[in-house]
């Protein structure tokens, strides 16, 4: 079960970051600082709990690593199910934090940041506009996480291709839907705002899960043939570091 928590946990983190950084900070921080919250959040949690469950902490990256064969259809049911449950957690402890205060009442009037199309749009975007960027962002995401954890990749560095890639997204995708990419955050924040959040959800849930399906299609196109490794095996450290560090004493 560990695997699972830390899916739990890991989404949590990345939720309560970047979710939080919007919500509680974001007329002080702008675009930049959330995408720069989201992107952080991730780069830490993938060398946090990366070598325990790969750190996919968001159903698309999920269904990409199925597609890969880099995980178990079991496995990967398992994951979202986590990741939905941290992300919910995740909103709403942000929504105790506000309680009684300013932030309450815009966040009353205007949404736990969902992700919107239309008029719910921070740059009134219409749906095929929405659909599109999410889409394409998703594969930039799952694509870059299916290349760096790559047998042939260089061990070490994922945290920070990933990170910035996630940093990246935001700042294209804010001013269009909010940011999505990752249906569990989607989905914890339409259930805490409700009304035409619900309405929507629909997409953030199917463009990136479409845009991982393209990913995946393009990740085994592209790649070099070789052994397939999970993310988690990737992500951890060589044996020979983990015997140096098994071997040095305690602080």
């Amino acid at each position: 079960m560990n695997k699972y928590l830390a899916e739990l946990v890991g989404t949590f983190v990345l939720v309560f970051g970047g979710l939080g950084s919007a919500v509680l900070a974001g007329d002080k921080i702008g675009y930049l600082g959330v995408a720069l919250a989201f992107g952080l959040s991730l780069l830490a949690m993938v060398y946090t709990i990366g070598p325990i469950s790969g750190c996919h902490i968001n159903p698309a990256v999920t269904l990409g690593a199925l597609i890969s064969k880099k995980i178990s259809g079991g496995a990967a049911a398992a994951y979202m199910v986590a990741q939905v449950i941290g992300a919910a957690c995740a909103a709403a402890l942000i929504l105790i934090i506000v309680e009684g205060t300013a932030v309450a009442a815009k966040v009353a009037a205007t949404g736990l940041a969902a992700n919107g199309y239309g008029p719910h749009s921070p740059g009134q975007y219409p749906l095929p506009a929405a659909f599109i960027t999410e889409a394409v962002l998703t594969a930039f995401l799952v694509l870059t996480v299916l290349g760096s954890t790559d047998l042939k990749a260089p061990v070490g560095f994922a945290g920070i291709a990933i990170g910035l890639v996630l940093t990246l997204i935001h700042l294209v995708g804010i001013p269009v839907t909010n940011a999505s990419v990752n249906p569990a955050r989607s989905i914890a924040s339409a259930i805490f705002t409700g009304g035409w959040a619900l309405q929507q959800l629909w997409l953030f849930i199917v463009a990136p899960l479409s845009g991982a399906v393209v990913a995946a299609g393009i990740y085994a196109a592209v790649r070099v043939r070789a052994v397939v490794i999970t993310t988690t095996v990737a992500e951890r450290a060589l044996l020979g570091e983990q015997d140096d560090r098994s071997s040095r004493p305690a602080a």
